[in-house]
């Protein structure tokens, strides 16, 4: 959020934030309604726009049309209607019918879901469009389809009926415990309000029933000009030009003479707190949820400003101790965390959040609210204040380090906020000197203050969930009676702070040196062989200013392992992590790395072992210190460490057997891997048998030997800086002296898995509340994937309505790293789907999968693929994560023999080849030397679905008797679930199919 006057004096680009001065903050003084570096303006039919020239990415621009008009507008028989209009906009207007936009926009290679969306939400609706803008008609048309969706939209009864299925099944997909559990709580916070029953995805009646009139009719009330905004950001050469297209294409619209005014609706204040006990059966574990309701109040001064920062600063002390609180002996919850978060236009709300062990929930409710207590009685100390202080303070470095280089979707996202909730938007190099200037002054009774809001009688709402009942309501009561007297007699003690250590590395190592050093022109990296034998490749990039990013690995994993030890060691990483993998207790780390920017995490997967980090270029040091930490440190569990692991851990397979999914996922792994102990889920009876040292142990080992590791960085890196560091904590890491977990990556054993031969249908039943469908089907496939996806979401949602998105993805994780042998893999194409139509659905892709092989794709479809991947190539090109991945997978590839530069271009030259040579017939030959052809000879399907209880079963008889409609009578009677399907297609990869896929992936 940008705040500050739009008076303030320039500020060089090139200066740093350390010499930032100081400014004369005058409390009193107004923010600027104007938003600062955007050409803002409002035409004469009332419409506002915002365009601004931004070149990240490059040749792009993020667009977005914004209208108040939400949800709370609906009318009691127009309950969904919203939503309805907003998935109209894309299925045809008075210019695109039949889903043209959808297809004009990916043909220019706008992805749908990624880069063309929209949101409904109670207040609003947006919709958003990422395009090109390398040709100059792209803009114009792009900024006439969200013209189109302003005041074109179609509404006939032919349209609203093709969309009714892709509504319905976003709708059905929402009736999982996560949505239950989010619209229970929503209408327990609204209560008595218009919101409270205004979801934005509506009734399932009115979506199945409503009348195109009827969509119509909220359409004409509510789409007016004068409540819209356009925002246009993005790598433009003139802004102005920007706003003449924007005339051209809106300027012409003549506004409704006298629109209806957009009501504001209250949400009423509460003394007394509201106390719900939620019990849902597949709920992920047992929660508590705390929040204290507070009129959103607009930021006007300075002075509200400061109020924000110490309220910031007051939840971020907060967070520390309930962080440290979860990593006590014995805690009263695994995890807790404080945030605010504007839930609708007048209402904001601070929100605390625990996740507990089963029947755990009063003893969490209990210290959520003494630590709340605690710092009202005694506030935070100097120490405690300092550290956030310092972390605000980093934060706002890096944005101002990066003010230059800020995301095109990030900035049109402020515009938004300044548009639909009066957000100021002032520019960030004044906020950075207002923080400067403001955050030292702001004392610890000023932040302690904040807990005033945090009251049971500042309208409260206390929410417990559990998978069984266990809390009831005078349970939450009486802790709420129990800590306000504890807080009145003072009879809560202070704050005892840990002991936090100065340095992360006590004593530095013995400086290593470079024993090898090459250029690779063709990646614009330098590779280094250290005295250790760790080979380093580092790329210097300036896409962000205030990032390095880097990646270490060495073959070698968890394939290795026996049966008998996989499970033990397969728990190393959770339980080093609870211990502290780099010699310190996350609680202590947490409070030694206050004000750097510098994160590092491990993950040991079936083949490699591999650390990650990302970090500030100033905070390098420390970043390779806690690498220098990982290798050098032995992990000693101790007895309250594994405790609390191996509980919550018990919660989580808990969890999973409660899960409706899991009945599915453990049936297709275990027809399509072989029911492998590898690739099935960790049961209780396998964490009995979980030997702790052994698994600390095993990480320790896996992190030791630095010459079996290869670590690529990019980012912005200064040479003259890094080496030295590089030299000193990466360098200085010893050697063994023998070699540790030094494996050859062609010799690495295979995960115990074999693929299903012959077609394999089944259905498995599962108690369940909500009726949904998932679809998976698994082939083994390559570069053709999104071909797949897009050619099913064509036919399964624009044709025939029935499914709201689909995605396709591909797993190959299953091979070794090896140079030689046969690659193996699947290809899993997922939609929700009704589960009356779901094998009906399931025939109908493989009929589609199945045309692709025998007549191919149109030269249109291929078009449309190639220019979605350009798109994508284009921007990762921007990124330093995408040029991380393409090295260390130069690294990885099978063609790679000692020079990555090499490999590098082998793998460039196979994306360029394929791209060269996909045509409609050269993809259908593809789709049948991958796919099993014909694909209906080899696949696998399982379908989830929803099992009654016997009781269910009665009322669904009753409620099918009162009423005509059969279906909604089951999902009334409570017969409602679930339903999955899978598909899985696999063949082994020849030579020379192979060859192709290893290209394509890449």
């Amino acid at each position: 959020m940008e705040l500050l006057p739009a008076s303030a004096p320039p500020i060089s680009k090139k200066q740093g934030f350390r010499s930032l001065k100081l400014v004369n903050a005058d409390m009193d003084q107004l923010l600027s309604d104007q938003p600062v570096g955007v050409d803002y303006g409002t035409l004469d039919n009332g419409l506002r726009y915002y365009v601004r020239c931004n070149s990240k990415p490059r040749m792009r621009a993020a667009l977005a049309l914004a209208v108040w008009a939400g949800s709370v507008l609906e009318e009691e028989d127009e309950r969904g209607v919203a939503h309805i209009v907003e998935h109209l906009a894309f299925s045809a207007t008075k210019k695109y019918t039949n889903h043209d936009i959808i297809k004009f926009l990916e043909s220019i290679g706008a992805e749908f879901g990624a880069c063309q969306n929209a949101v409904t939400s109670a207040d609003d609706t947006v919709y958003e469009l990422l395009v090109p803008v390398d040709k100059p008609e792209l803009l114009s048309q792009a900024i006439s389809v969200l013209a189109e969706f302003s005041s074109e939209i179609r509404v006939s009864k032919d349209d609203l009926e093709k969309e009714r299925g892709a509504v319905m099944e976003e709708y059905r997909g929402s009736r999982n415990a996560t949505g239950r559990l989010q619209d229970a709580h929503w209408m327990l916070m609204m209560e008595g309000s218009k919101y409270a029953e205004r979801l934005p995805i509506g009734l399932e009646r009115v979506i199945r029933t409503v009348s195109s009139e009827t969509v119509k009719h909220f359409y004409k009330k509510w789409y007016h000009l004068c409540n819209m905004a356009v925002i246009a950001v993005g790598d433009f050469s003139d802004a102005q030009d920007v706003v003449e297209l924007i005339k051209t294409h809106f300027g012409q619209k003549i506004p409704d003479p006298d629109p209806p005014l957009i009501p504001t609706i209250q949400v009423p204040s509460h003394d007394e707190p509201r106390f719900s006990c939620f019990v849902e059966s597949e709920a992920a574990g047992s929660a508590v949820m705390i929040s204290y309701k507070m009129p959103a109040d607009e930021l006007k001064t300075v002075k509200d400003y400061r109020n924000l920062l110490a309220e910031s600063m007051f939840l971020y002390a907060l967070n520390q101790r309930f962080f440290k609180i979860a990593r006590r002996n014995d805690p009263p919850y695994f995890s807790c965390s404080a945030a605010a978060d504007v839930l609708v236009r007048p209402l904001k709300a601070n929100i605390m959040t625990s996740s507990c062990k089963r029947k755990g929930t009063i003893e969490a409710l209990e210290s959520m609210l003494i630590e709340v207590a605690r710092a009202r009685l005694h506030g935070f100390s100097e120490r405690e204040i300092s550290v956030v202080r310092a972390l605000l303070m980093s934060e706002i470095e890096s944005a101002y380090l990066e003010r230059d280089q800020i995301q095109s979707t990030s900035l049109r996202d402020e515009y938004l906020q300044h548009f639909l909730h009066n957000e100021p938007v002032v520019g960030i190099e004044y906020e950075a000197q207002l923080q400067k200037t403001l955050l030292p002054h702001i004392s610890t009774l000023e932040i302690s203050k904040c807990s005033e809001k945090l009251r049971t009688s500042c309208s409260c709402v206390i929410k417990t969930i559990e998978p069984q009942p266990f809390a009831v309501l005078d349970d939450l009561k009486n802790v709420v009676k129990k800590v306000n007297l504890l807080e009145e007699e003072g009879r809560i003690s202070p704050w005892d702070d840990e002991h936090v250590p100065e340095e992360i590395v006590t004593t530095k190592p013995n400086m290593g040196h470079v024993v090898q050093e090459l250029e690779y022109s063709n990646i614009g990296a330098t590779e280094l062989i250290l005295s250790n034998g760790m080979r380093i490749c580092y790329k210097r990039t300036d896409f962000l200013d205030d990032q390095v990013i880097f990646t270490g690995y060495s073959y070698g994993g968890l394939s290795e392992l026996p049966e008998n030890e996989y499970f033990s060691c397969s728990m190393g990483p959770t339980i080093a992590g609870e211990i502290g993998v780099f010699g310190y207790r996350p609680s202590v780390l947490m409070d030694m790395l206050a004000g750097k920017r510098a994160e590092v995490g491990t993950k040991i997967g079936a083949y490699m072992r591999t650390f990650y980090g990302d970090c500030s270029p100033s905070d390098l040091e420390t970043a390779l210190q806690l690498v220098y930490q990982l290798f050098t440190t032995n992990l000693t569990p101790g007895e309250e460490d594994v405790k609390i692991v191996m509980q919550m851990a018990e919660e989580a397979v808990s969890a999973q057997d409660r899960d409706p999914y899991t009945a599915f996922t453990n049936r297709v792994k275990e027809l399509n891997y072989g029911n492998s102990y590898f690739f099935r889920p960790i049961r209780k009876s396998d964490l009995q048998k979980v030997d702790p040292r052994k698994a600390c142990e095993f990480f320790s080992t896996c992190f030791k030997d630095p010459s079996t590791f290869t670590i690529v960085i990019v980012g912005n890196i200064d040479p003259t800086i890094a080496m030295p560091l590089i030299l000193q904590y990466l360098g200085g890491i010893p050697k063994p002296p023998e070699p540790i977990m030094h494996f050859n990556r062609d010799e690495l054993k295979g995960l115990p898995f074999t693929f299903p031969t012959s077609i394999h249908r089944e259905v498995v039943w599962s108690p369940m509340v909500e009726a949904q469908c998932l679809v998976e089907e698994i082939h083994f496939v390559g570069f053709l994937s999104k071909l797949l996806e897009t050619k099913i979401m064509q036919v399964l949602r624009f044709k025939l309505g029935q499914i709201y998105s689909v995605g396709v993805s591909v797993f190959l994780g299953g091979n070794k790293p090896s140079r030689i042998g046969d690659v193996r893999g699947d290809i899993s194409i997922n939609f929700s789907c009704d589960p009356e139509i779901s094998s009906k659905l399931v025939d109908i892709a493989l009929d589609e999968m199945l045309r692709l092989q025998e007549e191919g794709p149109s030269e249109q479809d291929v078009s449309t693929i190639l220019e979605i991947e350009q798109r994508a190539h284009e921007n990762g090109l921007q990124e330093n994560y995408y040029w991380l991945d393409r090295i260390l997978h130069s690294y990885q590839s099978r063609v790679y023999s000692g020079d990555v530069g090499t490999s590098f271009e082998i793998q460039d030259e196979g994306r360029s080849k394929v791209r060269s040579s996909l045509t409609p017939s050269t993809a259908q030959f593809a789709l049948k030397r991958i796919l099993p052809f014909p694909c209906k000879n080899k696949y696998t399907v399982v379908i989830l679905m929803p099992k009654a209880s016997p009781l269910q079963l009665l009322k669904s008889v009753i409620q099918s008797a009162r009423t005509n409609y059969g279906r909604e009578a089951k999902i009334l009677a409570g017969v409602t679930g679930l339903a999955v399907l899978a598909f899985s297609l696999w063949r082994r990869a020849q030579n020379n199919s192979r060859h192709l896929l290893s290209r394509a992936a890449n």
